[in-house]
């Protein structure tokens, strides 16, 4: 099985598992709702540091980094569902219903959604659609269990409305607060630029006036002092950190170090 199983593409997902996975860095560009079928789900950003289990739901905001943990759980595998609300799918939705974000939207970017029979129900209508082999979701029925989705979400919390249906670009904020707390994501830097509401050209004008030097330079350099002081100071071991630091695999990591520092990378 493909993990995770597209039901309908680019739109619902399924995802089981046996083993632990942790992917290291995760960019959700638009809204998802995530339901806990079995085993556990953990979601660390800069800000947040989220877990949730059996028949939880949590709503993850678009436009962030994090880690993503997917963890099965003593006698039982993981599995989840997965809806990503696509923006272009919420204009839809918002102009059917006439519904306007309002106010602006100011609570923590990602949300635990109180369990209810309804959302409950509503998962269980697409599980036949995972589980089953045969089972298949026409595009046309795909983007009305969507829409479905979304209109349960605003009866069980109205107040998400100024979540779903806020369409403004991302606002200009502060560079060195976001780069100082992101940093150990391993992402290009185009989507740096993306997430601070900046051009390309912009972030790196905007970069060199606030640090000193290019984003490339200044990130590698960020990574490889933290990776020196947990080494020496923490004593961990560089196997268990140089995904955390955004390094893709360990040999590029002591190569860097070693580069560096004039030393391998001992823990």
């Amino acid at each position: 099985m493909t993990n995770p199983t597209e039901i309908l593409p680019g739109l619902i997902f399924y995802s089981y598992l046996s083993a632990e996975r942790k992917d290291k860095v995760c960019f959700w560009a638009n809204h998802a709702l995530v339901l806990m079928v079995s085993g556990q789900f953990g979601l660390e950003t800069s800000g947040q540091s989220i877990s949730i289990k059996a028949g939880e739901m949590l709503l993850i905001g678009k436009n962030q980094l994090g880690t993503l943990t997917k963890t099965p759980l003593p006698g039982e595998n993981y599995e989840s569902i997965v809806i990503s609300l696509q923006e272009e799918l919420l204009r839809k939705v918002a102009l059917e219903e006439q519904l306007s974000a309002g106010q602006k939207y100011t609570g923590p970017p990602n949300v635990q959604i109180p369990s209810n029979a309804f959302l409950q129900g509503y998962f269980q209508s697409i599980m036949p659609y995972a589980r089953e082999a045969a089972g298949t979701l026409s595009e046309e029925m795909g983007i009305l269990k969507v829409k479905e989705a979304v209109k349960l979400l605003l009866h069980t919390m109205p107040a998400l409305r100024s979540f779903l249906f806020d369409f403004s670009e991302p606002h200009k904020i502060n560079l060195e607060r976001f780069m100082v707390s992101n940093y150990h994501f391993n992402v290009p830097v185009e989507k740096f630029a993306q997430l601070t509401g900046r051009s390309l050209a912009a972030f790196k004008r905007d970069f060199q006036k606030t640090f000193g030097a290019p984003p490339r330079h200044w990130l590698q350099d960020k990574r490889l002092n933290e990776a020196k002081h947990l080494i020496e100071h923490k004593r961990q071991k560089p196997s268990a950190i140089y995904l955390d630091l955004g390094f893709e695999s360990l040999s590029h990591f002591s190569h860097s170090f070693k580069k560096k520092f004039g030393k391998a990378p001992t823990g």
